[in-house]
């Protein structure tokens, strides 16, 4: 014989079954908005740059925080050439994640340029124009003539020094003598006499520099005279600002002072192909381990969450946008 309820049982049993629903909704739009779900996994190649740069260092030191964060995900390192060649490996999709300065981000108008996001702004990429100690050069402006390090092809390096020495009033292939290598080989050139002088873009201090003024007697050469012609060229030229290398970013250098240059943002750049969860444990992984990151590549210290949001001119990744709602006070 069956069983039948009371109606004042059934009432009951139907309203807890509607407010299990109820609450069942609310975990599941929970987890939803909070990133929930099976934990990122897959291969992940981040492309960096060269491997005396701090692009490199600062690839290594997240390698080893992705692997404890995200054990589901491996993370293939690329060395590249730098900002440009890794942009173009990212739309191209042959790069996950890369570092890449803001205006070789603006100046890339190939193929999958329009699938490019950021996750999060990083530190600053500071102008260096290096010269033996006893060099007559004082300005940019007096590398006519000489044997200058410029960056190889398709770095970041070779793409700002080119509006350097046009805002110089030199011309890149008549006035200069440009040897297109990286800073790999630069300091070794300048120490053999085979370089005047070279331009290096990069986080402060980079290893490169550093070990060569540990070995040679150099100095590092204003670059504050070309902040206005160098912002009348316009287009990526924007995205430069005017700055200063401390006067202990290289304690190396006998006699240190303060040196002004220009700097570039750098982002940590991915694309739209990047499921959200994969982004949004990347940038809190970039963003929670700073301090530790910091204490080993100096530049990243100056990542903030309170300026990692912006990220022009590209958009914010909609994963990593959920990774900043989710820590906004």
């Amino acid at each position: 014989m069956a069983l039948t309820l009371p109606r004042l049982d059934r009432r009951r049993a139907l309203q807890s079954a509607a407010a299990g629903l109820v609450a069942l909704g609310l975990l599941l739009w929970w987890l939803l908005a909070s990133g929930g779900g099976p934990s990122p996994s897959g291969r992940v190649t981040f492309a960096t740059g060269v491997s005396t740069g701090v692009y490199d260092t600062y690839g290594r030191m997240l390698e080893q925080d992705l692997a404890r964060d995200l054990p589901d995900v491996d993370v293939r390192l690329e060395q590249s050439r730098g900002s440009p060649d890794n942009v173009e490996r990212l739309a191209r999709g042959r790069a996950t994640f890369a570092i890449a300065a803001t205006d070789a981000v603006a100046a890339y108008r190939g193929e999958g340029a329009g699938r490019l996001r950021a996750c999060a702004r990083l530190y600053d990429d500071y102008m260096q124009l290096v010269v033996p100690r006893g060099s007559s050069v004082r300005s940019a402006r007096d590398l006519k003539h000489l044997r200058v390090g410029v960056g190889g092809d398709g770095s970041g390096v070779q793409l700002i020094t080119r509006a350097l020495i046009k805002a110089a009033g030199l011309d890149f292939h008549r006035d200069i003598r440009a040897e297109r290598v990286g800073i790999d080989t630069m300091p070794r050139l300048l120490r053999q006499g085979k370089l005047d002088a070279f331009f290096w873009s990069g986080g402060l201090p980079t290893t490169a520099v550093r070990t060569l003024a540990h070995a040679y007697p150099i100095r590092l050469v204003q670059l504050g005279d070309l902040t206005g012609p160098l912002h009348r060229q316009g287009g990526v030229t924007r995205y430069y600002r005017a700055a200063t290398v401390p006067a202990d970013a290289y304690e190396e250098i006998r006699r240190p002072e303060p040196v002004k240059t220009i700097a570039v943002p750098n982002l940590l750049v991915t694309t739209d192909r990047v499921a959200p969860g994969l982004a949004e444990g990347v940038t809190r992984t970039v963003i929670e381990n700073r301090d530790r990151i910091g204490a080993k590549v100096h530049a990243a210290q100056k990542v903030d969450l309170r300026t990692a949001v912006f990220t022009d001119p590209l958009a914010l990744h909609k994963g990593a946008a959920r990774y900043y709602r989710s820590v906004k006070p």
